[in-house]
């Protein structure tokens, strides 16, 4: 067959501007992560670095990890300022049934002050976790996704997680996390999808389940790590004693804005929440 020009998908730069959206910044309810995200402006001739106070709008976040590193806390807590805040989100469980999350983002949302029930419609929760075609057939996940997001005007979409979707065919993850995320752009959905580390993986490489398929499709990838303090070396870096456990967070690139590149110390709380603390290097923060 004769190869074809494809006209429609040709654009020059100012029309290709005209379809594109203002990038400002969406906060995320996660203490310390909303100022390392920031944007170049120009004021009086000079370039200025300014934070763009969240994650850059209609962005799709990849937050990647171990086990027990806050994943799915901090996709949680992005979820529950959204929905506080007014605005609908449509929270794909792949893990765990759709009744067992919601109770998790009522404790989180108590835990962040507020009171679940004045905004727990705000949520829609997709079952995957439950649902085997919804699982394994990403068409039919699309087609519910896409009524979900009609019907109820959500802006934010949550994918805990993606592995999920292609963990007994990881050779088709690239397709399929290419497939979610031209989807979250043709919606102009801001999204946070999680991703699963092998315990194998090095520890801050944003190399996830499937590959790096997941970090090289997304706009930006959040690596999350922790590590036991089992030697004398790694007591002095971190400053902690033997036997404890620190827990570490990165952003591995973002291509809608600029982000701080240090490795910080992440903090679970004892109520469940998720903090991002200074940079273990010491200096200064954003």
């Amino acid at each position: 067959m004769q190869p074809k020009v494809d006209f429609k998908n040709i654009y020059t730069g100012s029309q290709a501007l005209e379809k594109a959206p203002k990038i400002y910044g969406i906060q995320t309810g996660i203490e310390g992560l909303d100022d390392l995200f920031f944007i170049v402006k120009e004021e009086k001739g000079k370039l200025i670095k300014k934070t763009l106070g969240g994650l850059p709008a209609y962005s799709v976040i990849n937050i990647t990890g171990v086990n027990d590193t806050g994943k799915s806390l901090m996709a949680e807590q992005f979820a529950i300022e959204q929905a506080h805040k007014g605005s609908k989100v449509v929270f794909v469980t792949v893990e765990s049934p759709a009744n067992f999350v919601a109770a998790s983002l009522q404790i989180r949302a108590t835990a962040m002050g507020y009171n679940f029930k004045d905004f727990e419609d705000n949520f829609i929760l997709i079952d995957a976790a439950s649902s085997y075609n919804l699982r394994e057939n990403i068409p039919d996940l699309l087609a519910t996704l896409a009524y979900v997001i009609s019907t109820y005007k959500a802006r934010f979409t949550v994918i805990d997680s993606v592995t999920g979707l292609f963990e007994s065919k990881e050779m088709f993850a690239r397709a399929i996390v290419r497939r979610l995320f031209n989807f979250m752009k043709s919606w102009y959905q801001t999204s946070i999808i999680v991703s699963q580390k092998r315990s194998g993986h090095e520890e801050l490489t944003a190399e996830a389940a499937g590959g790096y398929a997941v970090g090289h499709i997304v706009d930006g990838t959040i690596v999350l790590a922790k590590e036991l303090i089992d030697s004398q070396y790694k007591s002095k870096i971190y400053k902690k004693p033997l036997g404890d456990i620190v827990r570490l967070f990165r952003i591995d690139g973002c291509r809608l804005s600029g982000h701080d590149t240090k490795t910080h110390f992440l903090e679970i709380t004892e109520s469940g929440l998720v903090k991002i603390k200074e940079p273990i290097s010491g200096g200064e923060e954003i």
